[in-house]
């Protein structure tokens, strides 16, 4: 029996892309034949997948996975499929929030969800990376869903860091990161808003570093640089560091001392878990994935008022015995996170 996976672009370090990977190893583990199939991959990862168009066409005994995040031809490719047909689901934003900023993310956002919707009566299972996307699973009409958490390569976190990175924020300032795509749906702009509220009222030592590709909508970019600017917030005070690699990207979390998230819309939220490894305080939004990633560490908040935020920034950063509190719930969220038994759920699904 085969057991192949499919998914749209297969690139190193991405949560989609190490689950795939970790899940190949795996099923090669139980002695069946599995390979991953991509429509583009990173340099380098070529020995770890093959080609879409190399795909060989699979019996009836064999299973298919899908890992849906966004339109594509893969998804037509699937119903066409004998084999039994599994989709893991990895969350769409919705088309709303990029009304805005772009027409085109808008339309392949809408068309994303319209392709979902297409495979509910050729799918044998669906699985989703958390139980709000579970949620969306079974509410678009979905009858078989379960949840299966996103495979997180923790030995990658035990690299060094990177020294110089790490001197270059360890100072008097109070650092408060977020980490994403720089997209609407993130409201980063809330971020600014409290930054500017903490610059004023409460310590001009602080600053905001935002760590996600600016590239990803560059109109939505300039719009946070304007804001930036309208607030006064000089680039000692609002950094873009842009894509870093994961050795800077260490040392920005071990160098900060509150994670912020007023993003709207989180499918699952990896930072959160990041922020977990490197003792980072974590104050979010609570909305979509969120609490189910959370499950009760952190702080949430349930209004974006940005005196609330700028004062409980400074309360989590600076009263210790908090801070610590904080910290230790989170480890306890992080070792639950480690326990779960992803291999021996997938093969009592896939059975």
């Amino acid at each position: 029996m085969r057991i192949d996976q499919l998914i749209p672009a297969f690139h190193r370090g991405d949560a989609i892309g190490d689950t795939a990977f970790h899940m190949k190893k795996f099923f090669l583990s139980q002695g069946l034949s599995s390979q991953i199939y991509c429509l583009e991959s990173d340099k380098g990862l070529e020995k770890e997948s093959a080609p879409f168009a190399s795909f060989p066409k699979p019996a009836s005994s064999d299973i298919t996975i899908l890992h849906f995040a966004l339109p594509s031809l893969l998804s037509q490719a699937l119903l066409n499929l004998q084999s039994r047909k599994v989709i893991i689901y990895h969350n769409i934003t919705p088309p709303e929030f990029f009304a805005d900023f772009s027409p085109e993310m808008e339309h392949i956002s809408r068309l994303g969800r319209e392709e979902l919707e297409s495979l509910i009566p050729h799918v044998n299972l669906a699985l989703a990376d958390s139980e709000y996307n579970r949620q969306e699973l079974l509410e678009l009409g979905f009858k078989n869903a379960g949840v299966f958490p996103l495979f997180i390569d923790f030995e990658k976190y035990e690299k060094p860091l990177s020294s110089f990175t790490y001197d270059l924020f360890d100072d008097e300032r109070i650092n408060v990161l977020f980490v994403g795509r720089i997209v609407p749906n993130k409201k980063i702009e809330d971020l600014i808003k409290v930054i500017f509220y903490y610059k004023k009222y409460i310590s001009p030592l602080v600053r905001l570093i935002v760590v996600g590709k600016t590239s990803s909508l560059p109109k939505y970019y300039q719009s946070l640089v304007r804001l930036a600017d309208e607030f006064y917030l000089n680039p000692e005070e609002m950094f873009f560091a842009g894509h870093i690699p994961d050795e800077e990207l260490f040392a920005v979390y071990k160098a900060s001392d509150v994670f912020l998230s007023m993003s709207e819309h989180e499918g699952f939220g990896l930072p959160f878990i990041e922020s977990m490894i490197f003792d980072l305080p974590i104050i979010a939004y609570d909305c979509t994935a969120v609490p189910y990633t959370l499950r009760g560490a952190g702080v949430l908040v349930r209004n974006k008022r940005v005196d609330h935020l700028g004062e409980l920034v400074n309360i989590v950063a600076n009263q210790k015995i908090l801070n610590e509190d904080i910290i230790k719930g989170q480890r306890r969220r992080l070792e639950e996170f480690k326990k779960e038994e992803r291999e021996k759920f997938l093969l009592q699904v896939l059975q």
